[in-house]
């Protein structure tokens, strides 16, 4: 009886570390990344400037906002830029009526008329001189609206680049898994699965995001960057 039960507990435990190896053979794999990054500058700027004017009476408001669009459009000319690249986009109107605090109407509605023309070029020298500049049209009367009124530059040519950055970030992470197998005394087998993040293009000297999706931004200066994730048997 002893005997029977001393082979239980001994297959027991043969059948308990034959699965404990076999679940560490299962797992054995290592993930890496692979990163590849590239300086860029931008081949496209918008610039949208939005102005508006507030009033009583609704001609006396559209003529100061058309002045607005006029003194807009001159600086854009004055400083170098074509024709067919200024753009009227957008123009609306809201209504406004004042109130007493018992919410009954006092006095007529305030009017608000906003217009917006932008300028879209490949020229990113001249736009950096003119937004240098914007102050001009202050002083020409033009009432602009805030961060409505900011340059956004983009880079247009990432599928270009795409397929060489992939390669390089594949590189990259098999370098690193051949590091690990290197210090760990193991070697690196087939690879398992493998996951491309997303291209960012942020400013140049900015933090690294490897889930960003940004096509564009405040300077020209940018930096793409993509990171791979790779999985690798390892023995």
């Amino acid at each position: 009886m002893g005997i029977f039960a001393l082979g239980l507990t001994t297959s027991g435990y043969a059948l308990g570390d034959g699965l404990r190896r076999w679940k560490m053979a299962e797992h054995r794999n290592v993930t890496v990344r692979g990163v590849s990054e590239r300086d860029v500058t931008a081949d496209l700027a918008t610039w949208p400037v939005s102005f508006s004017h507030e009033g009583t009476d609704l001609a006396s408001v559209q003529q100061s906002v058309d002045q607005q669009a006029r003194a807009v459009r001159a600086f854009f000319l004055r400083a170098g830029f074509k024709p067919q690249e200024i753009t009227d986009e957008d123009v609306s109107l809201s209504r406004q009526q004042p109130t007493d605090r018992y919410g009954e109407p006092v006095g007529p509605q305030k009017l608000t008329v906003t217009r917006s023309i932008q300028l879209r070029t490949n020229d990113i020298a001249r736009v950096r001189a003119a937004y240098a500049r914007q102050a001009e049209l202050l002083r020409d009367g033009v009432e602009v609206v805030g961060s409505a009124s900011n340059v956004s530059f983009t880079f247009t040519k990432l599928n270009a680049l795409k397929p060489e950055m992939i390669a390089e970030a594949n590189q990259n992470a098999r370098r690193s898994a051949d590091e690990f197998a290197k210090n760990s005394g193991v070697t690196v087998g087939k690879l398992k699965t493998a996951s491309q993040g997303y291209f960012s293009v942020g400013a140049r000297d900015g933090e690294d995001c490897d889930d960003c999706g940004s096509s564009g931004g405040s300077s020209p200066y940018q930096k793409v960057r993509v990171v791979t994730t790779i999985d690798y048997d390892i023995g």
